[in-house]
């Protein structure tokens, strides 16, 4: 058989016997002969000039949704994950262009918002929703805009009511709460440093009051270590409230007060009872005995998790502090009396609550 001369083309003959007629582009470059493939009037789309150059089409979508052009890999995933996986994805991939590139700003107490809403509040909805399925009354009462202070009990032995109500109010609102926390917080490995990056402030009357005065919302829990290891047998009573620091910062800062009451958080680790010098010993406040710690030996890790209890947020209606004007922060009557009437708000909405559940886990 003769080799294809210049001016000639091969016969492509494929391995299932089907022919290609199709042409080699006529055109000479250089006095060498083009091999591309013709197109139109013998010439391939180089040589073609550029206003006879066919476009190509453009992909065109069939019944079944996707492209019959070739396929889409964003059609692919959304049907093979789901929309709101695929969100999920689109918004990881942001966050880390993001942090590759430096575009994220950090505030001056070391809250970082682009990790906290994008990697960690994710992490957490799944648990807000599914496990312990919480339920907001009265999130209107939130402040849509300038500083307010949100009053709350505490309890549960780990303070996960906290990290529950700075996520509900963002989903309710849209805005970030800034707790205060203890020294304790911030002596932790890891946990310190998290917390800051998640907008935790040391609770000192100073950062408190720089927080409100630019118009944020503050979160604080007075029962403080009192609340979270109380005794099962004491749930949903108050404890003391401290000495109305709080109050002082809100008259101060002549923002609102709003009278939290989480019902849910004590059951999820039960105390049975504390073991003070142990937890001296290890610079604890308290050290917990938990239900779930007895049956360590039965259930083995498992024990280690925290019940599934139903749980409801519900934020009262504002207690306003204008009247009282900034300087009655130094009154320590005024102080007092409103203290009183934030705990006794709180209790009362607590027991409202209880009165209303049906059952511990639903």
């Amino acid at each position: 058989m003769a080799a294809p001369g210049p001016d000639r083309t091969a016969d492509v003959i494929h391995l299932d016997g089907r022919r290609d007629d199709r042409q080699r582009c006529g055109n000479t470059i250089d006095g060498r002969p083009c091999r591309n493939w013709a197109v139109a009037d013998g010439l391939c789309r180089v040589c073609l000039p550029p206003e006879d150059r066919p476009t190509r089409p453009e992909p065109t979508f069939e019944d079944s949704g996707r492209p019959s052009g070739g396929i889409d890999l964003l059609e692919g995933l959304r049907d093979a994950l789901g929309e709101e996986a695929l969100a999920v994805i689109r918004d990881v991939a942001g966050f880390v262009r993001r942090r590759l590139t430096g575009d994220y700003e950090v505030d001056a107490f070391g809250f970082d918002p682009d990790l906290t809403e994008n990697v960690l509040l994710p992490l957490l909805r799944p648990i807000h929703r599914r496990y312990w399925r919480v339920a907001s009354i009265g999130a209107g009462n939130i402040p849509s805009t300038g500083g307010g202070l949100l009053v709350a009990n505490h309890a549960g032995t780990l303070p996960a009511d906290a990290i529950m109500t700075r996520l509900d109010v963002f989903e309710q609102s849209g805005r970030h709460t800034r707790e205060l926390g203890a020294d304790l917080v911030f002596k932790t490995p890891f946990i310190g440093h998290l917390g800051r990056k998640t907008g935790v402030t040391l609770a000192a009357s100073g950062d408190a009051d720089r927080l409100l005065d630019t118009g944020n919302l503050v979160s604080v829990w007075p029962e403080g270590f009192k609340g979270i290891g109380k005794p099962y047998k004491n749930r949903y009573q108050l404890q003391r409230f401290g000495r109305g620091g709080f109050v002082a910062t809100a008259l101060r800062n002549q923002v609102p007060i709003i009278p939290t009451a989480i019902i849910g958080s004590e059951e999820i680790y039960p105390l049975l009872f504390n073991v003070p010098l142990l937890g001296k010993a290890l610079g604890l406040p308290y050290f917990p005995i938990t239900a779930q710690m007895l049956a360590l030996p039965i259930l083995g890790p498992l024990a280690l998790l925290p019940l599934p209890s139903k749980w409801s947020i519900e934020y009262g209606a504002p207690i306003d502090t204008t009247a009282y004007g900034p300087d009655a922060a130094d009154d320590p009557m005024t102080v007092f009396e409103l203290t009183d009437q934030v705990r006794s708000t709180i209790q009362d909405m607590l027991y409202k609550g209880l009165m209303g559940r049906r059952s511990v886990f639903w």
